[in-house]
Order: C-alpha cells, then sequence, then structure tokens
C-alpha cells in the first residue's frame, strides 16, 4: 500500500513552458498515464469508445484503461498528431482496435463526423468521453478577449452539447457518457475565468441531461479533476504557477492522468449501473463545496 502524498513526484516541478496545446514529451517530469500500472479485468468488454483530447494527459490514460477492460477507442484529439499515435499504439497493444481522427470539436459538424466514423470502423458508440478542453490564464477581465471567451466556450461546453445530441440516437439502453468537468466547477481559479465558467455549466449540462436520457437506459456522469499533470499545465500557465502546481492540495502533489483512470471506468461499466447525474471528484482533498 503506497503513501497517496509521495506516490508519485511532489512540488517543485522544473520550470518550463510550452505553447499551447502543448506536447506531452516537452514535460518534466512525464506524465504517468498508466502504462506500466494498469490492470484490466473485462470491466467493459466488446464496448467501443469515442473518448475526445485523447491524445495526453486524462484522455490518454483513460483510452488505456479501458482498452484494457476490454472496449476499441476512437481517438479524438485537435492536431497533437504524434501524441495521438502514441495513445493508439497503447489501445492496440492490449490487443484493441483503434483508430485516431484528428480535427476541431468546437465546430459541430466535426463532432457530428466523429460519430459517424466511430459507428462506421466501429459499428456502435456504448461509450462517450467528453475531455477535451481549451484554458488560458488571464489575471484580468480586461485582457480576457471576446474570442478567447468564445473559443473556450465552443471547445469545452459547445462541443458536448453537439456530440451528445449526435450520440445519444445512436446508444442503447446501458450505454454510458462521461464529461469532465473541474473543481473549477465549484470552486474557481480567478485567472481561469472562462476556464471555470464552462467547467460549471459541464456539470449542470450533466445533471440535466442524464435526467433527459434516463429514460433510455442511457446514464451521464462526470469526473471532477483537481490539478492533474498534463501538457495542458506547462502550455497555458505562467512559468511559476507551473513549479508549485498541485502544491495547495491537502495531499500536497498534482495529481496524474492514471490517477483519474479508475472513475472513468467505473462510470463506463455495469458497476455503475444505478450511477447517472453524479460527479465524481478526483481532487487531492481539495473540497467541492
Amino acid at each position: 500500500m503506497s503513501d497517496p502524498k509521495t506516490k508519485f513526484e511532489q512540488p517543485p516541478q522544473p520550470a518550463q513552458q510550452q505553447s499551447p496545446p502543448g506536447e506531452t514529451k516537452q514535460m518534466e517530469p512525464k506524465p504517468d498515464h498508466g502504462e506500466s500500472s494498469y490492470r484490466g479485468s473485462g470491466k467493459l468488454q466488446g464496448k467501443v469508445a469515442l473518448i475526445t483530447g485523447a491524445d495526453s494527459g486524462i484522455g490518454r490514460a483513460v483510452a488505456i484503461a479501458f482498452a484494457r477492460e476490454g472496449a476499441d477507442v476512437l481517438v479524438s484529439y485537435l492536431d497533437e498528431h504524434e501524441d495521438a499515435q502514441e495513445t493508439v499504439r497503447w489501445v492496440e497493444k492490449a490487443g484493441r482496435r483503434a483508430a485516431a481522427a484528428p480535427g476541431d470539436i468546437s465546430e459541430e459538424a466535426h463532432c457530428q463526423a466523429l460519430v459517424e466514423r466511430v459507428r462506421k470502423d466501429f459499428g456502435a458508440i456504448d461509450i462517450l468521453v467528453n475531455n477535451a478542453a481549451h484554458q488560458m490564464s488571464i489575471d484580468a477581465i480586461e485582457d480576457l478577449t471576446a474570442e478567447e471567451w468564445d473559443k473556450t466556450f465552443r471547445t469545452n461546453i459547445y462541443s458536448q452539447f453537439y456530440l451528445c445530441k449526435a450520440a445519444a440516437p445512436h446508444m442503447k439502453a446501458g450505454a454510458s457518457i462521461i464529461n469532465t468537468t473541474s473543481i473549477n466547477a465549484k470552486n474557481p481559479s480567478p485567472g481561469l475565468l472562462a476556464y471555470a465558467t464552462t467547467k460549471g455549466a459541464i456539470a449542470n449540462f450533466t445533471v440535466g441531461l442524464a435526467q433527459q436520457l434516463a429514460k433510455r437506459g442511457i446514464r451521464v456522469n462526470c469526473v471532477a479533476p483537481g490539478p492533474i499533470w498534463t501538457p495542458l499545465i506547462p502550455a497555458t500557465m505562467p512559468q511559476e504557477k507551473v513549479k508549485n502546481f498541485g502544491k495547495d492540495t491537502p495531499l500536497g502533489r498534482a495529481g496524474q492522468p492514471a490517477e483519474l483512470a479508475g472513475a472513468f471506468v467505473l462510470l463506463a461499466s455495469e458497476d455503475a449501473s444505478y450511477i447517472t447525474g453524479a460527479v465524481i471528484p478526483v481532487t487531492g482533498g481539495r473540497p467541492m463545496l
């Protein structure tokens, strides 16, 4: 049994900066996506999952876990081709089918195409994971442009509406939709005003949609990460914040993507057959009040 305070690296991280959206290979320390630790037990055998933002970070960890649980995976991503192909390799290494689909999920036509692609390539869509997100640290509202506000909303919440609307008619009873919200939904960071606002919207959207789709036997839930060590962090935050990222949690460190995978597997599996409209916090002890 490991001590959760020291299971992974503790701050300070090396000062580092990347251009958005960031790349895994440039990060130090390297994120842990469960490559050597996740053990599957057939919880998702024969299922088909569409995961957005699956090239890196939480999305990659979820793709690896789903594959080891027996699911085929469509890896949706923006333009991080090298990272996406690495995720595909891990899914295929688990003995499952995988495909990569680049494109901008802020566009409704692309979201519709993703649903058609997963149905064409794999014959079904049993699990939809709306995980991709955009954020930028901007400390003053005067510096937050309308274009940045619009981009954040279109990437983070419009995309979830587009994908759920496109996928739901093709999902059967027992299917699962899992949205990624954030601790920012309840405890917004002032420098992440646009991002935090969308994350609050996602939590509300999840609960409302869960009530709509319950009569069809489709469950809708969300996972709320705290500070997780992904390429988004050095790509969107000042170096000093990156250096101390995660230090303010009760566990004293950032979480690793691998530490989210179990929550997503639970919500996608039959073990969660009576869970819908829920928010599962994975926050290192920071409360969601």
